[in-house]
């Protein structure tokens, strides 16, 4: 943790760096504010301390009325600007952020559809992060190897924020009190002011008890990301292909009574206990695709609260025609995915399932999911729920195909790689 007596920066203009830190240092005291009812801050930066300091000339000479006035011009150009989101607030930059910290993939997918890969500094865990999205993509490099784990023991560790030294977190940052016992609004002030403010909202679920404040859809959370970075045009160019796959799926989606049901089940699962994590179709980012697609939740009308747990007596009971097995995409290979199902099969009772009869056994996606990675998880959905509408799903090769996809692989490369 840097040493307060080694604060040099006197009457000096604030660097870039400063600027960003504490430009976001009005929202100090209310991050939590949300969770109280409090709508936050109102942006007003006027007790920031980051304006710009007055500066006396070396030499005695008078300047010119011509000098003045270009000297006057230059001294007062404000390039700052300020996004705006709940519950931090209103947030102000000097310039775009440089490096950045992410919490997962939600938020750090969207840094990186905006073409910030390189300039990613941390991660609750960069193991995580579902690359097999992003090597399906032409053209596109994204490596996680330098990104450093900003978790420790399932806690964060204060000091690798100072040690990071990010000039964002895309973070909300109630979540971290949610996750880390020993976080509070006086560490997350402390971050928020010492190192570089927060900006993110908890998109991933809705209905927490915690969160009592707005809530984003990801494209409204996305754009707010956009503007933080300075990157409209990417914004909307990706936008635009959402949109162009939303109106396809409205189009081409067959009736309702025609869509088998689903079962939603965590791949992380006890298999060999015969113990499953089930899920109803839920309202926010994480089952945003499978909402999109109009999908048939077998255990909606089954479980109370955003999970059950069954064994296969229980699962036969429901049936479902097919099985989506969540985190498939991102926590497990292809081969530890193949093992387990092979237990599914093998069990006297799971092998009764119509699922595992008719070879309907699927990988999932990530509950954390950003712009690139719901375009590719909505795809695989489609496949997986309507072969015959949208083509068959033949496994993560399918990732890969040119042909019968609903989106350009290489029109999303290209703008990752700002080639809009």
């Amino acid at each position: 943790m840097p040493d307060d007596s080694s604060d040099t920066r006197g009457n000096e203009a604030p660097t870039r760096r400063e600027y960003v830190k504490y430009g976001g240092a009005l929202v100090g005291g209310g991050l939590l504010a949300g969770c109280a009812g409090d709508s936050g801050p109102d942006g007003d930066d006027g007790s920031t301390g980051a304006g710009t300091p007055t500066t006396t000339p070396e030499s005695d000479e008078t300047p010119t009325p011509e000098a003045a006035e270009t000297g006057t011009e230059a001294d007062t150009e404000d390039t700052s600007y300020s996004v705006t989101m709940e519950p931090m607030g209103t947030v102000e930059f000097d310039e775009s952020p440089e490096n950045w910290v992410s919490y997962l993939s939600t938020y750090g997918d969207m840094g990186i559809a905006l073409g910030k890969a390189d300039s990613l500094q941390g991660l609750w865990d960069p193991e995580g992060m579902p690359n097999v999205f992003y090597d399906a993509l032409p053209d596109v490099d994204v490596s996680f190897e330098d990104v450093a784990p900003i978790s420790g023991g399932g806690q964060f560790d204060k000091e690798i924020f100072y040690e990071l030294d990010a000039d964002v977190h895309l973070f909300d940052p109630n979540w971290l009190g949610v996750l880390a016992d020993d976080w509070g609004e006086d560490e997350i002030e402390e971050i928020a002011t010492g190192v570089s403010p927060f900006l993110g909202n908890y998109i991933r679920r809705r209905g927490d008890d915690w969160h009592d404040y707005q809530y984003y859809s990801l494209y409204d959370a996305f754009e707010k990301v956009a503007d933080a970075f300075d990157e409209r045009e990417r914004y909307e160019a990706l936008a635009s292909i959402h949109d162009e796959i939303q109106a396809t799926i409205e189009e081409t989606l067959p009736p309702s009574a025609e869509r088998p049901t689903v079962g939603l089940v965590s791949v992380n699962s006890k298999f060999e206990e015969a113990t499953f994590y089930t899920y109803p179709v839920q309202d926010g980012n994480n089952h945003k695709q499978y909402r999109d697609l109009g999908m048939r939740g077998a255990f909606d009308d089954h479980i109370e609260g955003s999970y059950g747990q069954f064994d296969y007596e229980q699962m036969l009971e429901v049936d479902p025609d097919a099985i989506v097995f969540q985190y498939g995409f991102s926590h497990v290979s292809t081969e530890e995915f193949e093992s387990k199902m092979q237990t599914m099969r093998e069990d006297s009772v799971g092998s009764q399932l119509s699922a595992v009869q008719n070879d309907r056994l699927y990988r999932g996606g990530t509950s954390y999911q950003g712009p690139v990675i719901n375009l590719f998880q909505t795809e695989a959905a489609a496949r997986q729920f309507y072969p015959e509408a949208f083509g068959e799903w033949n496994g993560m090769e399918t990732l890969r195909e040119e042909e019968l996809t609903l989106f350009d692989r290489q029109r999303v490369a290209d703008i990752v790689n700002g080639e809009i």
